[in-house]
């Protein structure tokens, strides 16, 4: 899909991987609509890019359907959707501790990242259905953001993992389902990327990240990401796919992670 003069929705436009979006969009000529729940963050970077910040709970289906409204008037109906707001909760052990909590945490976790994706992609979707068709039928395009950790979560991380696998696994069935309405789906996984969540992390920590990196030996950039997600828009071959930015980088497993950071014992080799 040529992006030039196309209307945009990026969602988590606020930081990190979803700002870098919007203001690869903005340059790239489309009229971009910025959510996020931090809509004073939204209209920082919507002010840096031209683009047009509107506050948006993603797993409220209320709050995206008005968020698409208000973005359809000033822009008009988006064609382009990248999806990036999500949260993580941190470590979220599957036994001990009180399971009615634990079952909280999932839910918010699960609520926020899948029910999330799922809201944006239908309602977005529901939009774009009524628009009329440009090359080779194409109404429109959505981009995911799942994660590595979809496909080799540590331990510790099953809602966070499970949160991003479910919109991996998402995203061929909604791509075969929304075809004959010519809208694309395909979702990135990225690795570990210089975001304000990885900044976070203590520095013993994200040095073992460091370790595992094979090429380039660093952290993903936000701008990176964004190169991908408009070479997705662009691609109209590219439909149903979940593509890897990791710089080939897998996950450790947990235990090993924490013994390496010297936070537990080493396992017994017997």
């Amino acid at each position: 899909m040529k992006i030039e003069g196309m209307a945009a929705v990026v969602t988590g436009a606020g930081s990190g991987l979803g700002a870098a979006t919007a203001g690869a969009l903005a340059r790239a000529g489309a009229r971009v609509a910025l959510f996020d729940l931090d809509d004073a963050a939204a209209v920082g970077v919507a002010e840096r890019t031209g683009g047009f910040a509107v506050r948006c709970d993603v797993a409220d289906a209320a709050s995206v359907a008005d968020a698409l409204a208000a973005a359809a008037v000033r822009h008009g109906p988006a064609r382009i959707v990248v999806h990036c707001a999500a949260i993580s909760i941190g470590r979220v052990p599957l036994v001990g501790g009180d399971p009615a909590e634990r079952l909280t945490k999932f839910a918010r976790q699960l609520r926020i990242n899948l029910d999330g994706a799922l809201n944006v992609l239908s309602l977005a979707a529901d939009a774009m259905r009524a628009l009329a068709p440009l090359d080779d039928g194409e109404r429109g395009v959505v981009v995911n953001t799942a994660s590595v950790a979809a496909f080799e979560g540590q331990a510790g991380s099953a809602a966070y993992s499970a949160s991003k696998g479910g919109i991996a696994a998402l995203t061929l069935p909604a791509a075969r389902e929304l075809a004959p309405l010519g809208i694309r789906v395909n979702a990135i996984a990225p690795g570990i990327f210089d975001t304000a969540m990885i900044a976070g992390l203590p520095d013993y920590v994200r040095d073992l990240y460091l370790a595992d990196c094979v090429f380039p030996k660093r952290f993903g950039a936000p701008d990176e990401f964004a190169e991908l997600a408009l070479a997705i828009v662009a691609n109209r071959m590219l439909n149903g796919e979940v593509i890897r930015l990791d710089g080939a980088m897998r996950l450790p497993a947990a235990a090993d992670f924490l013994h390496r950071a010297g936070v537990v014992a080493a396992p017994d080799a017997n």
